[in-house]
């Protein structure tokens, strides 16, 4: 306080100075200051330093009225810390630094600045011992080279005082212990270190010409011994510039460096030499270098050092502590496999100080104490704060109480009928729910536990260690009032606990409640009441329980389809909105183009119709040839006009002029079609299909997809008009046994898409031919999962499905690009697995993604798109279009199930040809077999079967 008084008082006796030169030149050139200008400046000083001060106090205000308010609010301690050192109030500074602490770990900056101004502020004796229990608290929360090296510097002034010097070493011991592994700033430490043993050697040393006593002979052998000891400490770590220390080392020692020293150096040498990549990955990273960090943390794993895992992992904190994940990986470490219970509870402790609001460190912390044998009430303590910790959702209020209920549970002696930690245990219990209820539902909005998991917990505990089935019974009513009753899983698991810890009449009447409550999988309920009765019951009960279960099955099914005629007739109202808009569209675009000018599309016509008749007259010449043997496959030449395969030019197609890039494409696309003019035969070939359009080329690329199938005879791709790869084309094999091979690599992926391989078939010949089958029935051994994160594998998902059962198959279903949708179908070996993976499955979460799942029913196909039905769009005939082919505006507005028939000699009625009407229209003709005018409904239930 005297220095900084001194300072001022020099500082303003220089001002006066400098004011008083001022004034001087002033006057000797002519200037005279005006009378009352230099009072006017400083009132006006005053004024603004007094305007800043307020508006400074009232922001303190303001901030502290806000830490009264939400005390966690990190950035406003921040802030009020600022600004009451810049206002210089040295007390209120402090009281907010104190609340700061105990609320959450301030950084190295922070702790710093704290240090650095209660020395200044302590600079009396009595006083140092209050600086060192503050630099205690500051080294326990990082571990920060720089306070270390702060705190042994401050130490050294105490050396005087009694057991001073044993003290100071006592600090560098414990510096060198927590950072003197850091390898960039690990250094610092271990040379101070160094530099205080060597002054402390030049006060034993003996003056020059005196010779020393035997006492001071063997203090100055101790002393030289701790300075070799230091030096080779240091020089078996690595650390950045320990070349330096060595030479220093050499030139320091009078005997030169023992062998066993430099062994040590060189394998240090090697270990930096691993490590420098890495430093340097950090040097030139930026914040917060999560990613080098990483990669650093792995690489020290896999070596395998204790000492250097939890430093590289200090670090990392250091500048990342408010990262969840790194913690929950740090203490996962030291939990298993340092588990020192000093080191594991105190890093324990900082991790929630920083991440209060996770709560899996909470959660981690209490199975910690309760792992190292703290006491109940400082666990109670912890899961206390736990609570006041301020979670982020609903659901992590009910892991915490199930953690701490856990742990009561785990106190209990149930040998005791009663005993004082069971009744703290049902009293905890009922404390949980009613902090759901209350505190939980009035910040969320929901309890976070809508199965009532606590509740069904505790009515296990009650039937099994208590031997109280009636208020696990009461338990369960609760539980189902709160909206469970619906769901065939909730009624399962309380029948199972009647089965066992229950009665039969019990399990019954459980049953039958299931059936008539649950909406779900009521089928899954019923089937379980008629297996228990064939099991237990009378021929009466079985009667009973038939009866319930048709009636039950035949109101659902009613309910059902009520909500599939409502969801129907919705859809029907927004496809007409839909088409009301395209046909508005449409005749917009039509009245635009009738209104240009005649002579334009005169002339255009001509043209169309001279190519017409050219095109004709090349098609007529087109070679075909054809060879059969008896009913077996035809094989045929295949050429064309345009390069497609199977395909002509379309009518009105008008070539481009000779010489132009699209005329060069399409020459190539025909001079790939003219090299193809092979034997086709569909039953060696395989058709693929679903590949990029930007495949390049396409044909070596298929070849060597299948050339592990058998000897390839050709490989068709399919090009457009313009010589571009239109996604799909024909593999044809010497012999139709390399077939089977080749549909195995269905799905395959190719550049990032799924090639799909299938059957060369004709559907003109084989018009039922169906390459997936599609299942209308339900799959009671197979479950539907929806949900689905799209990061998650086959793999992953038969990880979690095989402890439910035997998994047989997976299909993960995707789009047509390769991209996840997030569904899958899972087959289990028989209906009871599966229903058993859809009861304890149905809500888990993935990846934080809440899953769906049910017993695989998918939905039933119209009879009218089955292939080969009598559909109506099969009736309709091959519109015939003019020499200019469909034109743009040439645009059906009617669906194809309603167009009129065209062709001669067919009698028409309502748009339908009376003899070609489907199975689906039989109801529209009387008895008499005439055909009457289709209603609006009718019309209705066409659109919708399309």
């Amino acid at each position: 306080m005297a220095a900084s008084s001194n300072a001022e008082q020099t500082q303003l006796q220089d001002m006066e100075e400098e004011d008083a030169g001022m004034e001087e030149r002033n006057i000797e050139s002519g200037d005279e200051p005006e009378e009352g200008m230099g009072e006017e400046n400083s009132d006006e000083e005053e004024e603004d330093s007094s305007e800043d001060e307020k508006e400074n106090e009232a922001e303190i205000q303001r901030l502290e009225e806000q830490l009264s308010i939400n005390a966690f609010d990190y950035n406003c301690h921040v802030d009020l810390i600022k600004l009451l050192k810049q206002e210089g109030e040295l007390s209120r500074l402090r009281k907010a630094r104190q609340k700061m602490s105990e609320l959450f770990p301030l950084t190295e900056e922070i702790w710093l600045d704290w240090l650095k101004d209660e020395i200044r502020m302590t600079e009396e004796e009595p006083n140092r011992e209050k600086v060192y229990e503050l630099f205690e608290k500051a080294t326990k929360d990082y571990i920060c080279p720089d306070i270390w090296l702060e705190y042994a510097q401050y130490s050294i002034g105490g050396m005087g005082s009694p057991g001073g010097l044993d003290k100071v070493r006592a600090i560098f011991e414990r510096a060198v212990t927590a950072v003197g592994l850091h390898m960039t700033k690990g250094q610092m430490v271990w040379e101070a270190y160094r530099e205080f043993e060597n002054v402390i050697l030049s006060t034993v040393q003996p003056p020059p010409g005196k010779i020393p006593s035997t006492k001071e002979q063997d203090m100055l052998k101790t002393q030289l011994d701790r300075i070799h000891t230091l030096f080779r400490r240091q020089l078996a770590i690595p650390l950045m510039d320990m070349e330096a220390t060595y030479a220093e080392y050499e030139e320091w020692s009078e005997h030169g460096v023992a062998e066993t020293v430099i062994q040590q150096y060189k394998k240090a040498l090697q270990q930096l030499a691993k490590c420098k990549p890495l430093e340097e990955s950090l040097i030139v990273a930026e914040p917060p270098k999560l990613a080098e960090y990483q990669s650093y943390i792995d690489f020290e794993l896999k070596e395998g050092d204790p000492a250097r895992i939890q430093i590289i992992f200090e670090r990392t904190l250091a500048e990342n502590c408010l990262v969840p994940d790194m913690w929950a990986k740090y203490t996962t470490y030291l939990d298993r496999q340092l588990k020192i219970k000093d080191l594991v509870l105190s890093s324990h402790e900082r991790a929630v100080r920083n991440c209060p609001w996770t709560m899996g460190l909470w959660k981690s912390y209490l199975l910690a104490l309760e792992r190292h044998g703290a006491d109940h009430h400082t666990i109670s303590d912890v899961f206390e704060k736990a609570l006041n910790a301020g979670f982020i959702q609903a659901t992590d209020y009910v892991e915490i109480w199930q953690a701490h209920l856990d742990y009561l549970r785990r106190r209990v002696d149930f040998s005791k009928e009663s005993s004082k930690e069971l009744e703290e245990l049902r009293g905890a219990f009922s404390r949980s729910l009613d902090y759901m209820k209350q505190d939980v539902e009035e910040r969320f909005g929901e309890s976070g536990d809508p199965s009532c998991i606590i509740m069904q917990i505790w009515a296990r505990i009650e039937a099994l260690h208590c031997k109280n089935i009636q208020k696990a019974r009461e338990l369960w009513d609760s539980i189902m009032t709160k909206g469970n009753a619906k769901y065939a899983n909730m009624w399962l698991e309380y029948y199972n606990l009647e089965r066992s810890y229950g009665d039969t009449v019990h399990c019954r009447k459980a049953l039958h409640r299931a059936v008539q409550c649950t909406s779900d999988y009521p089928e899954h309920v019923s089937e379980v009441l008629l297996t228990f009765e064939r099991v237990e019951g009378s021929l009466e009960d079985w009667d009973v329980a038939v009866q319930k279960t048709e009636t039950r099955l035949n109101r659902i099914n009613e309910q059902r389809a009520k909500v599939a005629e409502k969801e129907a007739n919705l859809a029907r109202q927004e496809e007409e909105k839909t088409d009301q808009r395209r046909r508005t569209k449409v005749d917009k675009k039509a009245q635009r183009k009738v209104q240009k000018g005649s002579r334009i599309g005169e002339k255009r016509k001509a043209e169309q119709d001279d190519y017409q008749e050219e095109w004709n007259d090349k098609f007529e010449q087109a070679p075909k040839k054809h060879r059969g043997n008896g009913d077996q496959t035809t094989e045929e030449y295949m050429e064309t006009e345009t390069g497609l395969f199977g395909r002509n030019a379309r009518p009105g197609y008008k070539p481009p002029p000779p010489g132009s890039k699209r005329a060069q494409q399409g020459a190539a696309a025909e001079q790939r079609s003219d090299d193809k003019q092979e034997l086709r035969n569909d039953n060696s070939s395989v058709f693929i299909s679903n590949l990029a359009y930007t495949l390049k080329d396409p044909e070596a690329k298929l070849r060597a997809q299948f050339e592990t199938c058998g000897p390839i005879k050709q490989v068709r791709p399919v090009f457009g008009n313009k010589g571009t790869f239109k996604g799909y084309g024909y593999v044809q094999f010497e012999s139709p046994v390399s077939v089977p091979e080749a549909l195995k690599l269905d799905r395959r992926e190719v550049e990032g898409r799924p090639m799909f391989v299938s059957p060369c078939v004709d559907k003109n010949k084989n018009p039922d031919f169906k390459v997936f089958k599609y299942n209308t029935a339900i799959e009671k051994q197979k479950i539907f999962i929806s949900g689905l994160p799209f990061t998650c594998t086959k793999e992953q998902l038969e990880e979690i499905c095989k402890s439910h059962g035997t998994v047989k198959d997976i299909r993960l279903v995707t789009y047509r690009s390769g991209k996840p949708k997030g569904l899958a179908y899972v087959e289990f070996a028989d209906e009871a697995q599966a229903s058993q993976a859809v009861l304890k499955m149905d809500g888990m979460n993935i990846e934080d993604n809440k899953i769906c799942v049910a017993i695989s029913n998918p939905p039933r196909r119209n009879m009218m798109d089955k292939p080969g039905s009598n559909r109506p769009a099969d009736m309709m005939p091959r519109q015939v279009f003019g020499s200019r082919g469909r034109g743009r505006t040439q645009l059906s507005l009617l669906p194809r199930s309603l167009h009129r028939q065209s062709g001669p000699g067919s009698k028409v009625e309502n748009g339908r040809a009376a003899e070609q009407v489907p199975a689906t229209a039989s109801a529209v003709v009387n008895a008499a077999g005439e055909m009457k005018p289709l209603s609006n409904s009718d019309f209705a239930r066409m659109l919708l079967s399309k």
